[in-house]
């Protein structure tokens, strides 16, 4: 059986364990297509269904992974080859094959997990977007699970940097989850990589998607959780970094806000707390390989000088929302010009409409 087939059988093999790889390799004397041959098989110490499944392979499922990966130029990687990311091959659990599309090389670079909200603030949305951008430039591949909200963020942060970003399907990389992310699927796999350890057809089951989040955290030197409420899937991922000897990093937010709780939980259990960039490289013990590039570009972005009434009115809006009445009370200015005001903020990306009537202010 030819040596990429032989991949693809092994990717739906039950019971297959990474551990299991190197007997089969060896049982086969180090040669990867005779790996599902009988002699081969009677001599790896795998399970009896794994064995059982790759004396007699579903044909009908290897002829549509095939047909796949040549169409769509995935490559297929064991655990323990050269291309396999050498931080997560030293986890436990971690997947004996990997489906890539893109750049396996970023999955081989310095990454930082970037995971939250999937209903973030706007607040939350533009923070993740700030800080991938930063981690892109001073060089750092930001990885995340490609949901809508934190993770979207994060990865068109690092993509609006010029950066390298990665993202982790908790379905086979021929079915972009969700579905309204598939032009941003497209852009990561230009400047970076898709993966997943699931084969082609593999639909977002629940059960996969806690399997995703261990690959997330498992790929990175860290995991910052932006926003997170208590039961999030984040902090699902945060443990398995935890768990994994990574560092855990969280951006805390407002008391009143049911997105920054989990952030608070994870703090109180020990996660770093992060209010600036730097701060993760910090505790990573990374350099700013392009602090320069990172200064010059705030400097650049850096908002433009206001009139006193609207520096006044962001003052008073402080960093918690408030509605037109509470800033007219705050202020002492007529409710129509605060609403014009605010209207203008909004346009300029300084403040963000919000339910309830309340407007809050934007991360500078």
């Amino acid at each position: 059986m030819e040596a990429t087939a032989v991949r693809a059988v092994l990717a739906r093999a039950p019971g297959l364990k990474a551990q299991h790889l190197p007997s089969l390799i060896s049982a086969a004397q180090g040669e990867i297509q005779r790996i599902c041959e009988a002699r081969a098989l009677r001599q790896a110490e795998i399970p009896a269904a794994t064995r059982q499944f790759l004396l007699s392979p579903d044909e009908s499922a290897l002829r549509a992974d095939l047909e796949w990966l040549q169409t769509s130029g995935a490559q297929v990687i064991l655990c323990g080859e050269a291309g396999y990311p050498p931080l997560l091959a030293q986890t436990t659990g971690a997947p004996p094959v990997l489906f890539v599309l893109g750049s396996v090389e970023a999955l081989r670079s310095a990454q930082l997990a970037m995971v939250g909200s999937r209903s973030p603030t706007p607040a939350g949305r533009a923070t993740a977007r700030e800080f991938a951008a930063w981690f892109a430039r001073t060089g750092l591949t930001v990885t995340s699970g490609l949901a809508v909200g934190i993770d979207a963020a994060s990865h068109e942060g690092a993509l609006l940097a010029g950066g390298v970003t990665v993202a982790v399907f908790g379905t086979g990389l021929d079915r972009v989850y969700p579905p309204e992310n598939t032009g941003l699927a497209t852009r990561i796999r230009e400047c970076g990589a898709l993966v997943s350890e699931f084969p082609p057809g593999t639909r977002p089951l629940r059960s996969n998607f806690p399997r995703r989040n261990r690959l997330i955290s498992g790929l990175s030197l860290g995991t910052l959780v932006v926003e997170a409420a208590r039961e999030s899937g984040s902090l699902i991922t945060a443990r398995f970094a935890a768990e994994q000897g990574r560092e855990v990093f969280a951006i805390p937010g407002s008391i009143h806000s049911p997105v920054s709780r989990g952030c608070h939980q994870l703090i109180r259990d020990g996660a770093k707390l992060v209010e600036e960039a730097a701060d993760v490289l910090s505790e990573l013990n990374i350099s700013l390989t392009a602090e320069g590039l990172t200064t010059k570009a705030a400097a650049a972005d850096s908002p433009p000088v206001m009139d006193k009434e609207y520096e006044m009115l962001l003052d008073a809006l402080g960093f918690e929302p408030a509605t037109i009445d509470v800033l007219v009370a705050r202020t002492g200015l007529p409710g129509e010009s605060i609403a014009s005001m605010l209207l203008i903020l909004e346009l300029e990306g300084r403040v963000a409409a919000l339910p309830g009537g309340r407007y809050g202010r934007m991360p500078t």
